[in-house]
């Protein structure tokens, strides 16, 4: 071969071989590696099959030859080549030009291969005459040697008698292979021999290929591939799922087509035809939906006829009531949806639809369903197709033979989804192309809510059927003419937030007028105080106008296509509150003018009082019947009243959603109570601290005239002083407005810690309190994790009942502890010490694990021998500790029997007449008598050599030695143990003396070889040698942690589990993009900067993990290097620094416990009833060996349960041989049960020659061999991705999930064995049979979360705590409140009642960026209920880098922000009641809009004060009058300050720890978060969220931004960090920093410098934490060598000019440009201007304070500060010009820049020499013109296109001064960090303060052996 290559050269021959050499290494690679049950098993597929292209593998068998030739390679390599030989040819007859993508390199790879089996021959001559006959023979050979014919007649015999054995689950999968292969030998003999046969052998092959084909069912029916079920091949052994009776009865009952019109069917396949093939017929359904939807509805049918617990009869048949729960679920939507529009359903009545038609029409609705591609988002759409398809089929049903709909045919052929589905898609792809990727305005086009809504109108009906392609609806926008909005448009403004929630500012703003009115009255209420009181009338009426005017204006863009109605109710509106508001207002203007009028007679006053009065009544009324549950029945019985249903729809707008959002009385009671709370605390906090103490300033203020201002007075002359007054009142109203969420905060953390305390969590907080309730777990848990069928006896003693509790509990414990074990959480001692005996022997009391019992036998011992008592009094001793006493028992009883066993005839007697005596003794309390009890160690030493022995396998050696001990045990209990009496007895007894004599004595053993038996004296092993604590075990603070969760969550309240075969089924779903999937070992070992890799690092934070993951895979200390040289451990590797990551690996692991669990419960309750496996017997219930391998128990699991995940992507990444798609594979290969689903694009050739790309959805799974198989390839009409990435991904996929359930897991998540335990507990929620959960149904059920990346460092820590607080207390609360959303992926959605309604997400692009809590959005606006539930939790991970977190936050803020211009928050905030709303509003986006105000306040505080100060006001009337307004301004204050720094949000967290940690520990938690600067984090997580929050609302720009989540271990460059805060951070603490110095340096108190502190340092505080958390938080920050290194890097990146194709990572140009393109519509630059202008009163203020004016307040004076500024601009210019052409000039200019230096230097030295010009001025002017600059710089980017037209080189002027300022607050935050960077301590602490200790010293180290390294290399 190396000849070969060097005559071939390069070109396309190095191609090929390079392609061979990769062959080779693949099918080397298929030989080395293995199976998981071994090593690994090859990724990515195996051999040469895995590299058929789609184009091949799609239309032939190509691959399933090329995997017979690898598996027969070693056979016979002769076969092989003919295999390879005849997939060459059939691949050059599919595609002889090789056009097909990857078809060229496969066909040179396998002629490669080729060569290579040729070249084996060692040139001996090949006959492909002879070829035939040798494959002939090879394919009898083959078949005698695997015994296919014996192995036909036992799937016969099994298919008969229905009865399967554990084993036959490995045989069907081997006899699976075996098809396989013989399948493909027998099509490449047919392709051999062709049709015509020449010869008796031709002939003979032919005639064993007709036979193979007419009779063996098997080998077609078991390679056909399926999903769940082989419905194409009902009578598979490899699945026996089909044999199940309810799937039997499902199947039958859509195969019923005796009432059914005749129609074709001529598919030859081994099923009967059935009313899926009907469907296809008629409206031209694709194949793999119709099969993907028969499986799907099969299902539905079986689980719902086997929770009726109806036995089946011989003839499988399924129930009436099965049929009609299906029908009505999955066509609820339907009827409701026909109800609304006022039309009648598709059929007559529910009674006159007999079972048959209901299944059609169920089928109907799935199949239109799961070919609906984007229309899935559009459930009413789905409703209008159905309905017309649904009439359609109702024709042809009562005809006598069927024939395709019109509808759904043209030209010949039916396909619905050209027809019906393409139209709509192809409409919607335009809308989507109109939104310019996410940047154009939402009003600018269409989203899916827009198109869906089209259908909430009965004029949705002129569409026609099929839907007519010039409709409005189909109109697809052009130019000037499109379709507009419907019923919503979403313009971004903060305006919505007043229109959403109006009803809660006006609330707000008429109690803060009612108070002040009160305050300033001083407190006294009269009959004048009430007519100002009665002020509220007309603000009331106002307030409401306004929104009403917004209504108006906001509806802009939708009004040609709104409903008439809604157009209709707002003008009503419009002109109703309008003359409303003025009327009221009129009278009360007449009402104030009789109150100062004298002898009025009040007429006026008493018609105000009428008209509020009336109309409150009525508003009342209207509330009562809209919103309270006891008024409901009466509201909807008025509906028929025409006049109350106007009324009510002028009320409140009627929707096709959100109507009945009502809640039961004690639920509405709950939650106004709660408010009610509330809202007395805020106002009464609000009068007394917030508005009473301005009262008295305010008056004085507006009384004071002349006051002297500083500056030149333009507005606030003449006017009472109003700005002073606002300076003043402004922050305490913003705290005000906010202040409403810290109560809420406070009040719902003790709530729901008293809720917490209720519901019993926290009661097992640590490992002393798990041992100490262990007892009480097996009852507990068998009485609600146990189906309540298992006929456990109750007996009438307690210890027996406890010993039957043991049993059922043990083998689920001992499960949970082998997978803790699997998981390298515990060692295996600790593992040996935490399994729990069996408990089914004849053992008479309760076995504990050891861990509970271990130095109980030592203790019992030091009792016994100090013992001067009683017997009584020795075991009262023992028995204070129960499980000494159980020890002490089991030590007892385990000794008799073991003795009892292992000898025969004098043996045995001697230990039936010792124990006799013993127990004698023990029954007359006499036992002290009996035996020396201070020889009690002498016996447990010869007992334990005794054990020691019979521990290990038997050998005649270790035989002797037994023998020998037990003669020692012998001597010694018979002649030191007993009492002298006794001993005698013994000694005289002739039978043993003569046995001993003789030597027969013990001389016959009977090893232990019973598994009962072994583990007995294992266990009694370990009894008498274990000497440790066991408070140590397990060590693990993670196994600790969840068995303590485990055992507490058995005391919570929870449904009983029902059987596996009865439990609700359900699916978890996975979204996937390109994240890790498992870490490669490059990955592994890479070094940062520091010598840190990934596997150092969690060596390092895991040790101990560490140590027991080498213990398992049997090496001790090892290195990376280590590992190279096998392949399985190298595997095994990965797979652990994996689990511990947020990886795909991880999250699929867990979720797979639910089978592993499924499949354990399914596998014990069999084998105690006696199931499908025959010959099992209760006594061997708990024995769980080999659960997984038994057919029964893994069908079961597979009707129950289905794992998807869609890897979107997939395709691509294989066609690319990604390290993503062979990781993907192999997980398929380890988990036979994971389905993965992805879009596949195909180019094809249209036939008017274009190139197009067709999309399909397709589920795959692994194969017998582990290669990819299809299941489903689903064509879909374009595109899928039209709105946000992840939601698109969940909808092509939504259709491959089963089950009434599904439960959503994001790629960051994981699971627990013993969580997946109580599932189907969790699942019986949705019954709410006891009504726990309200009125409804639950339709999601939220799940605690465990937030697994906390120990990882700090701020890990902080997130991790933040975000468990939020998903217990905060969720519990929310629940308490009938507010929970959807906010976390573990929630459980009901199924069908989500994909019927749109989906489990939506995907309209930019507005559903945060598209998960859009969910919880629409089940709660379409009469779901969402609910909340602790005693099961998941583990989630979290950003654990500063980085990734300020991202995460930002993407969540900048959601939040898209969300407040939603339909979906408009219509709660205005249909939620007024209570519910609140709650609503402060859970969503009152909480960053709360942020917001936080935030604000400082501004809002410091502007107001720099204005008093550089007005001069707060001098002037400090003179005049007392300031009497700082305890207002104290409250306000201190409440921003406790928000700032994270108190408020930390409360609710306290809270959790008190309730299960313990107080101490709460406390201890806190101090510790407090030390390592935990309110640094929070005051800069607020500052990241209010800026994600108000840049999204002013301009837009949310977007998913990628966190990657992966190990921070390295450091972050200052210009990397310097890029992503410098706008939402450092900018923003700048100008704090400015207004506070400016502050500082001009204002006034009375307390002077201290006053200043105390009032400033919440600010200074900020300014601190925004600045300089990035790098306090940064993984050596401050390392002196790492600071260096930022600095050059950062003068680089800021110096380096952009340019195109230059990204903003690499030049600070190309970064500038980049930051401002959000800024893109006129109204975004008038609002950037209007908030650029602040920045003009520094200098406008400044330059008044200056000496050199003598205190002239002329405009001159500031007139003549522009001009300075102008110079100072061309100074600037001249200095940095650089001319380019001349080289004499530079010098030149360069010697006039010095000179013009030295004159500047000069001259400001002249000024403060010679005028009244000072240095402090001189700074003083700095700070001015750096504001004015930057307000200039702002506006200039603003109103970029306008400067570029200007020309004069003012834009390279603009970016020059923009550099100059990025350069000097760069230089402010850098000189700290230099400064710092000094002192070596510093990093050290730093490091402490990041993470945890052990890590901090491996850092360290790794620091100095880095250092070694680098002068090693020197």
């Amino acid at each position: 071969m190396a000849s070969s290559r060097r005559r071939r050269g390069g070109g396309p021959e190095r191609a090929a071989d390079n392609w061979e050499r990769l062959v080779r290494a693949a099918l080397k690679q298929d030989r080395d590696h293995f199976r998981p049950g071994g090593a690994s098993a090859a990724a990515g597929g195996l051999g040469l099959a895995a590299a058929v292209p789609a184009s091949l593998g799609r239309t032939t068998n190509i691959e399933q030859i090329l995997q017979a030739a690898d598996d027969i390679e070693d056979e016979d390599p002769n076969v092989a080549r003919i295999l390879c030989e005849q997939a060459y040819t059939m691949a050059q007859n599919l595609d002889p030009s090789s056009e097909g993508r990857g078809v060229l390199q496969f066909k040179t790879g396998l002629a490669s291969v080729i060569k290579q089996k040729l070249a084996k021959k060692d040139g001996a001559p090949i006959d492909r005459q002879n070829d035939i006959q040798v494959l002939w023979n090879f394919y009898l050979e083959y078949k005698s040697r695997r015994r296919v014919d014996d192995m036909q007649r036992e799937q016969e015999r099994l298919r008969e008698s229905g009865t399967f054995s554990t084993e036959m689950g490995a045989r069907a999968m081997e006899m699976k292979k075996v098809y396989v292969t013989l399948r493909a030998l027998l099509d490449v003999l047919e392709n051999l021999v062709g049709q015509s046969p020449t010869d008796r052998l031709h002939r003979q092959i032919l005639e064993e290929i007709k036979k193979i084909k007419r009779s063996d069912a098997a080998l077609r029916g078991e390679l056909m591939p399926y999903n769940i079920v082989p419905l194409d091949a009902p009578s598979s052994v490899a699945n026996i799922i089909g044999f199940f009776p309810e799937v039997r009865a499902a199947i039958a009952a859509i195969q019923n087509c005796e009432d059914l019109p005749r129609f074709p069917y001529d598919a030859p396949q081994l099923r009967q035809k059935d009313i899926f093939d009907l469907l296809q017929y008629v409206f031209g359904f694709q194949d793999d939906n119709v099969r993907n939807q028969r499986e799907n509805v099969v299902l539905m049918l079986a689980n719902a006829q086997s929770r009726l617990s109806v036995s089946i009869g011989t003839e499988p048949k399924i129930d009436e009531m099965a049929v009609t729960e299906v029908f009505c679920k999955v066509l609820d939507n339907y009827i409701k949806w026909c109800r609304y529009l006022g039309k009648r359903v598709a059929w007559t009545s529910l009674e006159a639809v007999n079972k048959n038609r209901k299944i059609i029409l169920v089928a109907l609705y799935f199949l239109i369903w799961g070919e609906a591609a984007n229309v899935r988002f559009l459930p009413e759409c789905i409703c209008y197709i159905f309905h017309n398809m649904a009439k359609e089929l109702d024709g042809i049903l009562d005809s006598s033979e069927a024939e395709p709909a019109k509808s759904c045919t043209s030209d010949g052929s039916t396909s619905y989804l050209e027809k019906i589905i393409t139209p709509i898609y192809e409409t919607m792809a335009a809308e989507a192309n109109n939104n310019n990727d996410g940047k154009a305005a939402h009003s600018a086009w269409r989203n899916y809510d827009d198109f869906n809504e089209y259908f909430w109108s009965r004029s949705c009906f002129d569409l026609g059927w099929p839907p007519a392609a010039g409709s409005k609806f189909l109109r697809k926008p052009a130019k000037r003419k499109r379709t507009g909005k419907t019923n919503f448009v979403e313009h971004r403004t903060f305006l919505h937030l007043y229109r959403s929630f109006h009803r809660l500012w006006i609330f707000l703003l008429l109690m803060f007028q009612l108070l002040a009115i009160i305050a300033f009255h001083h407190g006294k209420i009269n009959i004048d105080t009430i007519k100002i009181l009665l002020s509220v009338g007309p603000a009331f009426f106002i307030l409401n106008f306004i929104e009403c005017c917004l209504d108006v204006i906001l509806m802009f863009d939708a009004y040609k296509t709104a409903r008439g109605f809604a157009i209709s109710r707002l003008v009503i509106r419009f002109l109703w509150l309008s003359v409303v508001s003025a009327f009221v207002t009129y009278l009360y203007v007449k009402v104030l003018e009789e109150k100062n009028a004298r002898n009025s007679d009040s007429t006026y006053f008493r018609i105000y009082g009428l008209v509020l009065g009336g109309y409150a009544a009525v508003r009342i009324v209207f509330a009562l019947m809209a919103k309270i549950p006891a008024c409901h029945r009466l509201s909807s019985f008025s509906d028929r009243s025409q006049f109350f249903q106007f009324f009510k729809w002028i009320y409140q707008e009627r929707y096709y959603v959100g109507r009945g959002l009502y809640e039961s009385i004690s639920d509405y009671a709950r939650y106004v109570i709660f408010w009610v709370v509330i809202l007395a605390c805020k106002f009464t906090f609000a009068y007394f601290l917030q508005i009473k103490p301005l009262v008295e300033p305010t008056s004085i203020i507006v009384q004071l005239h002349d006051l002297k201002y500083s500056w030149h007075d333009l507005v606030s002359r003449g006017n009472k002083n109003a700005l002073t007054i606002l300076s003043l009142w402004a922050p305490v109203l913003a705290i005000y407005l906010m202040d409403i969420h810290i109560w809420y905060t406070l009040l719902s953390a003790l709530v729901g810690g008293v809720m917490g305390a209720r519901g019993r969590l926290g009661e097992i907080r640590s490992i002393e309190m798990l041992h100490k309730r262990f007892e009480s777990f097996p009852e507990a848990f068998a009485k609600n994790l146990s189906p309540p069928r298992i006929p456990y006896r109750l007996v009438a003693q307690d210890s027996e009942n406890i010993k039957m509790y043991a049993s059922i509990f043990s083998p689920f414990w001992n499960e949970i502890v082998k997978s803790l074990r699997e998981e390298d959480y515990i060692s295996n001692r600790e593992m040996d010490l935490l399994m729990m005996p069996s408990n089914c022997g004849n053992l008479r009391l309760v076995q504990w694990p050891l861990f509970l019992l271990t130095s109980k036998i030592m203790l019992a011992n030091d009792y016994a021998s100090d013992c001067k008592d009683s017997q009584y009094e020795l075991w009262y001793r023992i028995s204070k500790d129960e499980y000494m006493a159980y020890a002490v028992k089991e030590c007892y009883y385990s000794t008799e029997r073991i003795l009892h066993s292992l000898v025969d005839a004098e043996g045995q007697r001697w230990v039936e007449r010792l124990f006799r005596e013993l127990n004698d003794s023990m029954a007359q309390g006499s036992l002290l008598v009996t035996i020396i009890l201070k020889k009690l160690q002498l016996v447990q030493s010869r007992l334990t050599g005794l054990t020691g022995l019979l521990i290990r396998d038997e050998t005649a050696g270790r035989a002797a030695g037994v023998t020998k001990a037990l003669l020692e045990l012998y001597d010694v209990i018979t002649h030191e143990f007993l009492a002298p009496n006794l001993r005698e007895q013994f000694d005289s007894w002739q039978l043993l003396l003569r046995a001993r004599n003789d030597g027969r004595l013990f001389s016959k053993i009977f090893w232990p070889k019973d598994p009962e038996m072994k583990e007995q004296v294992k266990r009694l092993h370990l009894l008498l040698t274990v000497k440790d604590s066991a408070a140590n075990i397990p060590k693990n603070l993670e196994a600790r942690r969840r068995l303590q969760f485990f055992t507490n969550s058995l005391f919570m309240d929870m449904p009983l589990a029902k059987p596996v075969s009865e439990m609700i089924p359900f699916s978890v779903f996975t979204p996937y993009y390109s994240e890790t999937v498992l870490y490669s070992m490059s990955e592994l070992c890479i070094e940062n900067e520091d010598g840190i890799s990934i596997l150092f690092y969690l060596q390092k934070i895991y040790p101990d993990e560490w140590a027991n993951f080498l213990e398992r895979i049997g090496r001790g200390e090892s290195s990376e290097d280590d590992f190279k040289g096998s392949p399985s451990d190298t595997l095994e590797l990965r797979f652990w620094v994996s689990y511990r990551g947020q990886t795909l690996a991880r999250t699929v692991r867990g979720m797979m416990y639910y089978r592993r669990a499924l499949m354990l419960q399914s596998y014990l309750e069999k084998r105690y009833h006696g199931g499908i496996e025959a010959g099992n017997s209760a006594a061997e219930y708990i024995d769980t060996q080999g659960y997984e391998l038994s057919p029964d128990a893994r069908a079961q699991a597979d009707i129950k349960f289905t794992y998807v995940v869609s890897c979107q992507i997939y395709g691509q990444q294989k066609q690319m041989k990604k390290q993503e798609a062979a990781d993907i594979a192999l997980l398929l290969q380890r988990n036979e049960a994971l389905r993965v689903a992805f879009i596949h694009e195909e180019d094809r050739v249209s036939s008017d020659g274009h190139n197009t790309k067709e999309y399909y959805s397709k589920l795959v799974k692994a194969d017998v061999h582990g290669k990819d198989q299809e299941i489903y390839s689903i064509k879909l009409p374009g595109n899928p991705k039209l709105g946000e990435g992840k939601p698109e991904n969940q909808n092509h996929a939504i259709i491959f999930t089963r089950g009434d359930a599904i439960q959503t897991i994001d790629m960051n998540q994981d699971n627990y064995l013993e969580e997946a335990m109580k599932m189907r507990n969790l699942l019986e929620e949705f019954q709410n049979v006891h009504g726990n959960h309200g009125i409804r149904k639950p339709t999601i059920l939220g799940v605690r979360e465990h937030v697994f990346t906390g120990s990882v460092s700090s701020l890990a820590s902080f997130m991790s705590k933040q975000e468990t607080s939020f998903v217990t207390l905060g969720q519990r609360v929310l629940a308490y409140l009938k507010v929970r959303m959807h906010y976390g992926h573990p929630d459980v959605f009901d199924r069908i009642f989500h994909i019927t309604r749109g989906g489990i997400s939506k995907a309209s692009r930019v507005i559903n960026i945060s598209e998960d809590i859009y969910a919880g959005f629409n089940s709660t606006l379409r009469q779901g209920n969402i609910t909340h539930h602790e005693y099961i939790q998941v583990g989630k991970g979290r950003d654990v880098g500063l980085n990734q977190i300020a991202l995460f936050e930002g993407k969540v803020a900048g959601g939040n922000g898209e969300q407040v211009l939603s339909r979906d928050v408009y219509r709660l905030g205005q249909l939620f009641d007024f209570f519910r709303m609140l709650t609503f509003f402060f859970t969503t986006v009152g909480y960053y809009v709360c942020t917001m105000m936080t935030v604000l306040t400082v501004y809002i505080f410091l502007y107001g004060r720099v204005y008093l100060a550089l007005s001069g006001l707060d001098y002037s009337i400090s003179r005049q009058a007392r300031f009497l307004g700082n305890t207002a301004l104290d409250a306000a204050l201190n409440a921003q300050f406790l928000v700032q720094i994270g108190i408020f949000t930390a409360v609710p967290m306290i809270m959790g720890f008190i309730l299960e940690l313990g107080l101490m520990k709460a406390i201890f938690s806190f101090i510790t978060m407090q030390l390592q600067f935990c309110s640094v984090f929070f005051t800069f997580s607020l500052g990241t969220r209010t800026h994600y929050f108000g840049r999204t609302i002013l301009h837009g720009g949310a977007k998913y931004r990628a966190t990657g989540r992966g190990f921070v271990v390295r450091h972050i460059k200052f210009a990397e960090n310097y890029r992503l805060y410098s706008r939402s951070h450092f900018v923003k603490a700048l100008e704090v920093a400015l207004l506070l110095i400016i502050y500082i340096a001009y204002g006034y108190t009375k307390g002077g410098s201290s006053s200043f502190i105390l009032i400033t340092i919440s600010s200074w505080f900020l300014v601190m934490s925004w600045l300089f958390a990035p790098y306090i938080f940064n993984p050596s920050g401050f390392e002196w060598q790492k600071t260096v290194e930022d600095f050059d890097d950062w003068t680089n990146w800021l110096l380096y000019k952009g340019g195109v194709g230059v990204k903003g990572d690499n030049s600070w140009e190309s970064w500038w440009d980049e930051e401002q393109a959000h800024i893109k519509t006129f109204r975004g630059r008038i609002l950037e201007t209007i908030l650029s202008l602040r920045f003009i009163i520094f200098q406008y203020g400044i330059v008044y304070k200056l000496k050199i004016t003598h205190h002239n307040t002329s405009l001159a004076v500031y007139g003549f500060s522009w001009i300075v500024l102008l110079v100072m601009v061309l100074l600037f210019k001249l200095f940095t010009a650089t001319p380019k052409k001349s080289t004499a000039l530079p010098t030149f200019v360069r010697f006039l820049q010095g000179l013009l230096a030295l004159g500047i230097i000069a001259g400001i030295t002249l000024l403060i020499v010679l005028t009244p010009f000072t240095i402090a001025d001189l700074f003083a002017s700095a700070l001015a013109f750096i504001a004015t600059g930057w307000c200039v710089l702002c506006l200039a980017v603003t109103w970029k296109s306008v400067v570029k037209q200007l020309g004069l080189g003012l834009w390279d002027s603009v970016r020059e001064i923009a550099r100059m300022y990025d350069a000097g607050m760069g230089a402010v935050i850098f000189v700290p960090i230099v400064f710092f960077s000094w002192f070596p301590f510093v990093s050290t602490f730093q490091s402490r303060i990041l993470f945890n200790q052990a890590f901090s010293r491996g850092l360290e180290i790794s620091l100095i052996l880095a250092g070694n390294k680098a002068n090693q290399q020197t």
